[in-house]
């Protein structure tokens, strides 16, 4: 049986492939830095899987185990493809997720004495010309890799989403209607 740990944030990329795939899991909704979150990774960060006796830390990490094991929502090793699907997962995390986890440490994560102020300023601008880029990339097509909702789709409409979710306004009309496309899905909703 396959136990997801952690609450919220990466967790939710986890628990979104794990209800696309259909498949059985339980959910342990530790914190992060909780005694059980740091029982099932040194760091103390989420997410985790545990799969029998092998747990799984890194939430892209996790994503590629259950796609490539499902052989589902995602593309074969070694194929151009999968290099795409890869490439675009890439570019999310570096160009569009980074400076939202920028403005997260400086705003609440580390110790107030480790915050830098004006890290929004900074932040926001490099945001948005990562979307800006995202909307070059995702051009008039349904899906961010390739003619398939990939593990792509996951990294990319969470990571939209937690922009919302930090008061960073979309720019795209076009990341605004391929997320909007996307958090219509049933295991989104579910999760």
């Amino acid at each position: 049986m396959l136990t997801v740990i952690g609450s919220g944030g990466r967790t939710n990329r986890v628990l979104w492939l794990l209800e696309e795939l259909g498949a059985e899991y339980t959910h342990d909704p530790a914190r992060p830095h909780s005694p059980e979150m740091y029982a099932a990774n040194p760091l103390g960060q989420m997410p985790a899987l545990r799969d029998g006796e092998h747990v799984l830390t890194d939430s892209l990490a996790i994503l590629h185990y259950l796609a490539d094991r499902a052989g589902r929502f995602t593309y074969p090793a070694g194929t151009p493809q999968r290099a795409v699907m890869d490439a675009r997962i890439n570019f999310v995390l570096t160009e569009m997720e980074a400076p939202i986890w920028l403005m997260a440490r400086h705003g609440f994560v580390l110790p107030e004495a480790m915050r830098q102020p004006g890290m929004r300023a900074i932040a926001e601008p490099d945001f948005a010309y990562g979307e800006a880029r995202f909307e070059r990339l995702l051009g008039d097509a349904e899906y961010f890799a390739g003619d398939d909702f990939t593990s792509a789709d996951i990294v990319a409409a969470h990571t939209l989403n937690w922009a919302v979710g930090a008061k960073i306004s979309l720019k795209s009309e076009a990341a605004k209607g391929y997320l909007g496309r996307m958090t219509a899905r049933a295991a989104w909703r579910k999760v």
